[in-house]
């Protein structure tokens, strides 16, 4: 069995994420990221979703960007509520976390080399919420080329690195009926960009709304606690 590290932050995306690369037969070792996140409750979701999906292992790595700032969910910034899809669609948010994907796909990258694993998954999405410029395919890509050669494994030849992203072009109502046909308890994952110290979500954060419409097109009840 080959062995897969996969990213997972205890949301809707990244736990459907390591329930597909467990379907297509990975061992999966999931890593988590406390990055010193607003919402960061989502890192005990994250700890149950891989314990429920049958992760190998599950480690989570300390890395506080709230050094850097920049961003509502690493600094004392307004998370934006109750947009518009249209208003989502153009520009980049301030919850955008400065290169957080790059940081993270490294730490993924260091882990994968750990336990001999070539295969990194990561829940990037383009469909539903493209203002992330860490989430598109050329970023994706450009990653896959810096791994195999920033690598010993990659520069030695003994494997090449891949990084997959299966719900890319998915929408989120695609992702739920995957999620839901994988067995996915969507009850156990956090989306909010602005929970309450209970862990309930706020309901009108970007995240949560496109999280709503997700269910709603998708013609799946939505299990979300919200406050």
């Amino acid at each position: 069995m080959r062995k897969a590290v996969v990213l997972l932050s205890g949301g809707l995306d990244s736990t459907t994420t390591l329930a597909v690369a467990r379907a297509q037969g990975f061992a999966v070792y999931a890593l988590s990221v406390d990055y010193g996140q607003r919402h960061r409750v989502e890192l005990e979701r994250a700890e149950r979703a891989a314990k429920a999906l049958g992760a190998v292992e599950h480690k989570t790595v300390r890395l506080d960007l709230r050094a850097v700032g920049g961003s509502a969910l690493t600094a004392a910034i307004e998370v934006p509520k109750g947009r518009s899809t249209e208003e989502m669609a153009h520009g980049v948010p301030i919850t955008y976390v400065p290169a957080r994907n790059t940081l993270l796909l490294g730490l993924a990258l260091g882990y994968a080399e750990t336990v001999g694993a070539f295969d990194l998954f990561i829940g990037a999405n383009v469909l539903d919420y493209s203002g992330y410029p860490d989430c598109r395919p050329e970023f994706l890509e450009a990653f896959e080329r810096l791994s195999n050669l920033a690598t010993k494994a990659g520069v030695e030849g003994a494997g090449r690195f891949r990084v997959h992203a299966p719900l890319l072009k998915m929408t989120k109502a695609e992702i739920i009926r995957e999620g839901t046909r994988l067995g996915v308890d969507y009850s156990q994952t956090l989306s909010c960009y602005d929970p309450d110290a209970e862990g309930r979500a706020c309901g009108t954060c970007d995240s949560c709304l496109l999280r709503k419409k997700g269910f709603e097109e998708a013609g799946v009840q939505d299990p979300t606690v919200y406050r």
